[in-house]
């Protein structure tokens, strides 16, 4: 069977199974390092540093060049255009030259015939450092004023007065984690030049045209020069977003200089240690807020480790710090950002982009002032949130955009409901007082999620669709398939659109020669672009071959409608033509059968400078009621049960949505219970391996995982493909209410204690210390 043929035969598009889905399971789906090999296909091996920073002072790569089997070692040198990937700033070489400035950086690459004798052979590459102080974390960072970028703030009303005469000031320190990205295949890349000189890269990439466009530059071609394809990725999770680019212009200016096709695959040590992480944050909070737990002002510093270079992080933290208030109005905001600049693998794009790091600072807040008033979390959660049609509105945010469509308080209360959340508080509140090493937690949290990229430019997309003469179509767009479904919802929109089923349809691997200037697939923003795209593309066919079928049907345009593989008329469907029928004679009136399609998202705008303006064009609403037992002896939990009811509005397809909402919440839980990243003094990473890097097996989701899909009661107020809502990102925040169930735990060991610190992510040992706080207080 072929894995790329879409014979699936339902009448429901929304019901397809994954595209790939038989790919997949049976290791026929393939994946850019598992093409056939082209003759004379060579591999490369980095020459990395052991210094988190120093300078290099001599490097002599004769004794590599000399061994059996190298064809060349890059250096620097050799780059004929730009040495630098960097994105946002150009502060990011290929190859480092005179500085390294994180363990692992790579100072040249060796090209051999195989990858075994390229990693030997860069044993023997000599390179003499002069080691220099290195800053490892954010609180040294801040220390020395080692910053990327000069501060940035988002200000509302007057947080200082307010918070003078708030009834309850609160103040707090968060430290949160950051986390590996563990796709299941590692950066890969395999480029060449063909006969015409044009640079064919092959890349698992979630940004084919800005990996196109960094390829070009360090070559120093025309980016027409350079196609680059992703046929589909073994995850990404944000880490492919400009991640893979350096490892593409590495395989690329291999090929270019060696004339033969190159291949880079990392292997998982490798990729763990040279690549970029979550960010992790520092957040130094204040909170003012009634004897009611009601907000009133709130002064957020956040603090990201950037690592050594800018990469994403600008966005990144601004989307942190739109993210703050998570799904609670307050009247006076401020909010400053900074970036630290480390001497760390620069942290990227993580699924959430930063969201995740800013609405686990609001929740803290949120948590800290119940626990403080003695007032269950839960209520305060609710007093807060934003809502339409109250006087004095509480229904803008601090950034100053409207929160629309807003489902919160409706999807809130059904999640109650649903999980019996009141009467299993009592329950564990029984249990807890029967038990004295075991206690167990309940906790419900929302999240209310800006779906668009910051950047507004990036907030486009093009679709190009071919109808062949015997009426099977070509589909292209330009997202990127990386497990998560885009394909698949893709199919089923063309199909919808085009009134066909669906084995009508052949998608194709996203190719910038095919479709141009792409954005990446991120921000959850895949289906929404990409699926508006295409759908314009379809209609434009569809205007094209209505008036042919109104000629067969001897009727008029406005009384065709296309279904069921065919063009029938409104008012009497038993008249009817085939669709291939329609197609054939579209041919032979010549009539183009190919049509793009392009799409922007309407009324955004962000003004960086003033922190105010309508980045988002809609928000996602989900909650989640997670409840825990927590052994005092050992710190280790157990997550009993998951209750989560989330928003995709009407959903694009079920099934793939809800693998999404349960896949986030699982990869939100490692985040923040188990997922730990460790580095040594000198800078290197000690957790890179499974075996060191926990990530969330089998046994840590809970058999009782209940998911269910929002029904919204009113019609949404945006114009989103067929009423669709993204799902990518805001699951994975909905694990925060696993750690505040522990958190509940945690404090059923003590006597009703005022505030409990819980380190992110919640380690065991994380969690058995903070039980001993509790006890000890």
């Amino acid at each position: 069977m072929n894995p790329h043929r879409h014979d699936q035969r339902v009448d429901d598009p929304s019901q397809l199974r994954h595209e790939s889905a038989v790919g997949h399971v049976t290791g026929r789906a393939i994946y850019t390092d598992e093409q056939y090999p082209p003759l004379g296909m060579l591999s490369v091996w980095p020459v990395a540093s052991p210094h988190a920073h120093a300078r290099v002072l001599r490097l002599d790569v004769a004794p590599a060049l000399s061994m059996p089997g190298v064809e060349a070692v890059l250096t620097a040198a050799d780059i004929p255009g730009e040495n630098n990937s960097g994105t946002i700033l150009h502060d990011e070489p290929v190859i480092a030259s005179d500085r390294v400035s994180f363990h692992g950086q790579s100072v040249a690459w060796v090209v051999a015939k195989d990858e075994a004798t390229a990693r030997a052979a860069a044993a023997h590459v000599v390179v003499e450092y002069e080691p220099l102080p290195a800053i490892l974390d954010i609180e040294s960072a801040c220390r020395a004023e080692a910053f990327h970028l000069p501060p940035a703030r988002i200000v509302r009303g007057d947080a200082d007065a307010a918070l003078a005469v708030a009834a309850v000031v609160l103040k707090g320190e968060l430290h949160v984690g950051g986390q590996e990205h563990f796709y299941l295949e590692t950066q890969a890349s395999w480029a060449s030049v063909d006969s015409e000189g044009v640079v064919q890269v092959t890349s698992s990439t979630q940004h084919p045209s800005e990996t196109q466009a960094i390829v070009a530059h360090v070559l120093g071609l025309p980016v027409s020069q350079v196609v680059c394809r992703s046929l589909r990725m073994g995850g990404g999770f944000g880490g492919k977003e400009t991640q893979a680019n350096p490892y593409a212009a590495v395989a690329a200016l291999a090929a270019w200089r060696t004339g033969k096709p190159v291949r880079i695959k990392l292997d998982r040590g490798l990729d763990m240690r040279m690549t970029g992480k979550r960010h992790p944050f520092l957040a130094r909070w204040r909170v003012g807020c009634s004897r009611d737990g009601t907000l009133q002002a709130i002064d957020v510093a956040l603090f990201a480790d950037g690592g050594w270079s800018c990469d994403l992080s600008p966005p990144v933290l601004s989307r942190a710090m739109v993210h703050v208030d998570n799904a609670y109005f307050c009247p006076n905001v401020r909010v400053t950002g900074l970036i630290c600049r480390t001497h760390l693998p620069s942290n990227t794009a993580f699924r959430g982009f930063g969201g995740p790091q800013g609405v686990i600072v609001g929740e803290e807040i949120i948590e800290q002032v119940a626990r403080h008033l003695g007032l269950p979390a839960h209520e305060v959660r609710e007093r807060n949130f934003y809502r339409d049609g109250e006087n004095p509105p509480c229904d803008t945010t601090h950034y100053g955009q409207r929160v629309i469509d807003n489902h919160m308080q409706e999807l809130w209360s059904q999640a109650l409901e649903r999980s019996d959340f009141a009467a299993r508080r009592a329950q564990t509140a029984a249990f807890n007082r029967e038990r004295r090493s075991c206690k167990r937690g309940i906790a419900i949290t929302p999240i209310k999620f800006g779906i668009s990229f910051n950047k507004t430019e990036y907030n486009q997309a093009g679709a190009l669709v071919h109808i062949y003469t015997d009426g099977s179509i070509q589909v292209n767009h330009g997202g990127t398939e990386m497990g998560q479904g885009l394909h698949t919802k893709m199919l089923a929109v063309a199909a919808r659109t085009l009134g066909v089923p669906v084995s009508r349809l052949r998608i194709m691997p996203t190719s910038t020669d095919k479709v141009p200037n792409t954005s990446a697939t991120a921000a959850s923003t895949g289906a929404d672009l990409n699926g508006r795209a295409l759908k314009v593309a379809c209609e434009t066919l569809l205007m094209r071959l209505r008036p042919v079928a109104a000629g067969l049907l001897e009727s008029t345009e406005d009384n065709v409608v296309f279904g069921h593989d065919a063009a029938f008329l409104h008012n009497s469907p038993q008249h009817r033509v085939t669709f291939v029928e329609v197609v054939k004679a579209a041919y032979a009136q010549r009539v183009s059968l190919s049509a793009t399609g392009f799409y922007r998202t309407p009324g955004l705008h962000w003004d960086p400078a003033s922190g105010k303006g309508n980045p988002f064009y809609y928000f996602a609403f989900g909650a989640a009621v997670c409840e825990v037992e927590v052994d005092g002896d050992t710190g280790v939990h157990r997550l009993l049960r998951v209750d989560i009811l989330h928003d995709v509005g009407d959903s694009l397809n079920p099934g793939i949505d809800i693998g999404q909402i349960e896949g986030g919440f699982v990869q939100g839980l490692g985040w923040l219970t188990c997922e730990e990243l460790r580095f040594a003094a000198d800078g290197r990473l000690l957790t890179d391996a499974p075996s060191t890097y926990k990530i969330p097996a089998l046994g840590d989701v809970p058999e009782d995982f209940r998911t269910a899909l929002f029904q919204r009661s009113r019609a949404p107020a945006t114009d989103v493909v067929f009423g669709s809502k993204a799902v990518g990102e805001p699951p994975l925040m909905l694990a925060i209410a696993a750690r505040e169930a522990i958190r509940e735990a945690v404090a059923a060991f003590g006597h009703a204690p005022r505030r409990v610190e819980l380190a992110a992510p919640a380690t065991p040992e994380a969690i058995f210390r903070a039980i001993g706080q509790v006890r000890g207080g």
